[in-house]
């Protein structure tokens, strides 16, 4: 999971894929957005192409929803986050607010056809805040279910699974509960070993595949030992029966203890081949492995499901026996490459370390080579390190993977001599650089490289675009009794308990007392990946860190970004989730910035587009509210359309 990261305000190329993804291949004027990432294989391109270079520039905003639903943080309640990302199928506009409730909107004036509320426990301790990303509706698009002959239109459900741990169906038209799901439209999700309210929630929209309804979960990470499971399960679409489940950590393993290794981001599907991708995060808990020896497969990989059992076709696994919180927190992606002359049906994963592997979608194995590399031994008492680590050598990790001691970004020399120093006391050997007694440096920090953002894919020019973070972090492991010793916590950051292990854990990211960050800019990039090559394309910086301190200018640009990218046919490339409060286009080709506009807060969400009938107007559509794990100065519940004048 994402844990805080900077608190601003002084805290802290091929369209033969078209068939199988349900594309256009001749970029026709009506398309919809049915799925989170567009379409079931998560490529978030889109074969619109009203909006391109020549006009980008004249996009106004087209209608602006307001929701209501924003939390400040203040009192009994987390902060909110707005990171929903709508769907749209059957001209109806879907989308979940920070508390649960799921709207139904005029996709083209933004009306409100209706609102359904689960009534969400609003002040349980739910570790990533309240959030929620979105939805999904059944039956699939364009796919008949045959226990029906009722048109799609007239059966389909929408689903929502919701922070307090329940997966709930309503009628598409009407947001009626649908009561032959579950009891009276809900099925409970809290029946997991060693659930615990709040700690164990669901933050992202289930997947559906045939008459399955799949989810994950989201697990706090570093409360203790033995957080509840990460179990993957799936629910019949119409009644809500258990179908199947799948546990990514070996259950009942003699003297193993943990838990989560659980799915908290977005799944893709394969509706041709019947499989389930899932990408999953840590053992519990992050910094501490000595209770659960091994690889503890199979957290922090992607995992191929077959659909109508749950049982593993393959799994890959990106990092051995996570140390550093390295989730494959980015949703897999599937695409059609040409490598070798051959073209390959091929799943695209990357984690928080910045490394893309890209993988055979049938067998799980590497197209571009991978190798194990010997990594930086533990020196801590019980813990015992993986002696490798997976690096692809193609392409190239996409942020650094080292900072010396002695190079160090600051805005005057009085504040780079206390990065300086800072970062010598920390024990640095690079990327997987274990926790120590005494701190280390890591890099990347916990909110990657990827993270939940994920990326976008352009068939047409075997491009990948995908936002990155570069910031470094510092991780110490404190024995038990100095934890548990208040005098102790004199330095500025987040200690949680870790409860079963002998160590509790500080962490804070690398800054500066003006709170600008230590590790050189750029702090945030957008890149291009030529996956046909396996090389990067360009690399530019995304938005700007200026909130952090606007008393010293000029502040390099590059923003840490948590939202993600879309593409279009017409070769733009859209993103959002800076700190800054801005929606952006980009040229897709060569990264060069093509408009940009302010929102009512920042977009820490993935933006959508589509068009509703011939001759109508393309809409993009973001969801600006404000990042959960960020005290910015501006919050906001606003869903805003742009369009063409």
């Amino acid at each position: 999971m994402i844990h805080p990261i900077i608190r601003v305000l002084g805290v802290v190329s091929l369209l033969g894929a078209a068939a199988e993804v349900g594309l256009s291949a001749d970029s026709g004027s009506v398309d919809g957005w049915a799925y989170y990432g567009h379409d079931a294989g998560g490529m978030r391109y889109s074969p619109l192409t009203q909006i391109n270079h020549a006009n980008v520039a004249s996009l106004r905003v087209a209608w602006t929803f307001h929701t209501g639903d924003v939390s400040d943080g203040k009192g009994r309640r987390k902060r909110s986050g707005f990171e929903t990302t709508p769907i749209l199928v059957d001209g109806i506009l879907y989308l979940t607010t920070p508390f649960n409730r799921v709207i139904a909107l005029d996709p083209e004036t933004g009306n409100q056809i209706w609102a359904y509320d689960p009534k969400t426990e609003p002040n349980w301790n739910y570790g990533d805040g309240l959030i929620n990303r979105g939805v999904a509706t059944w039956p699939a698009p364009g796919v008949t279910d045959a226990q029906s002959s009722s048109p799609a239109s007239e059966r389909r459900r929408i689903y929502e699974a919701t922070l307090d741990a329940r997966l709930v169906a309503f009628d598409a038209k009407t947001g009626v509960p649908c009561r032959d799901f579950g009891v009276n439209g809900q099925v409970s999700l809290r029946e997991v070993p060693r659930y615990v309210r709040g700690q164990y929630h669901m933050t992202s929209p289930p997947a559906v595949i045939d008459d399955l309804v799949v989810v994950g979960s989201a697990i706090d990470d570093n409360s203790r030992v033995d957080m509840p499971s990460g179990v993957v399960r799936a629910f019949d679409a119409r009644t809500g029966a258990l179908r199947w489940s799948w546990e990514p950590l070996p259950p009942n393993t003699k003297g193993w203890k943990s838990g989560a290794g659980n799915a908290w981001s977005i799944m893709a599907v394969d509706l041709q081949r019947k499989l389930v991708f899932v990408p999953t995060g840590s053992a519990s808990p992050d910094y501490y492995g000595g209770l659960r020896p091994g690889d503890n497969r199979w957290a922090n990989s992607v995992v191929a499901l077959h659909s109508a059992t749950g049982e593993m076709a393959w799994g890959f696994q990106l990092v051995h026996h996570d140390l550093w919180d390295y989730d494959c927190a980015s949703p897999p992606l599937l695409a059609d490459l040409v490598h070798d002359g051959q073209r390959v049906s091929v799943v695209i994963q990357g984690n928080k370390t910045g490394m893309l592997y890209v993988l055979n979608r049938d067998t799980g194995k590497p197209v571009f080579p991978v190798e194990e590399r010997p990594v930086p031994q533990t020196d801590v008492p019980g813990e015992a390190t993986s002696p490798t680590q997976p690096f692809p050598l193609a392409p190239p990790p996409l942020v650094p993977h080292a900072l010396a001691t002695n190079v160090a970004w600051a805005v005057n020399s009085t504040e780079r001599d206390d990065c300086l120093k800072r970062l010598g006391e920390l024990r640095n050997d690079g990327i997987f650089t274990p926790p120590s007694l005494k701190g280390s440096l890591i890099i990347p920090g916990n909110v990657g490289g990827m993270n939940w953002s994920g990326y976008a894919y352009d068939p047409s020019r075997s491009l990948l675009v995908v936002n990155v973070n570069n910031l470094a972090a510092k991780v110490r492991l404190l024995p038990r009794a100095e934890f548990e010793d208040p005098k102790q916590r004199v330095e500025k950051g987040e200690y949680t308990e870790q409860t079963g292990a002998p160590y509790g854990m500080f962490r804070n990211f690398l800054q500066a007392p003006s709170n600008m960050p230590c590790t050189p800019p750029p702090w945030g990039m957008l890149t291009a990946v030529d996956l046909a090559r396996g090389a990067i394309q360009w690399q530019v910086p995304l938005g700007s860190m200026e909130a952090l301190d606007s008393t010293h200018s000029p502040v390099p640009a590059g923003s840490v970004s948590l939202g993600g990218p879309i593409v279009t046919a017409s070769g733009l490339t859209f993103i959002a989730g800076t700190i800054d409060s801005f929606i952006r286009a980009f040229d897709t080709d060569t990264g060069r910035e093509l408009w940009h506009a302010r929102l009512p807060a920042s977009g820490a969400a993935t933006p959508m587009t589509y068009c509703t009938r011939p001759g109508g107007k393309q809409y993009l559509v973001i969801a600006a509210g404000g990042h959960s794990k960020v005290e910015e100065e501006a919050q906001s519940d606003a869903v805003v359309a742009f369009a063409l004048p």
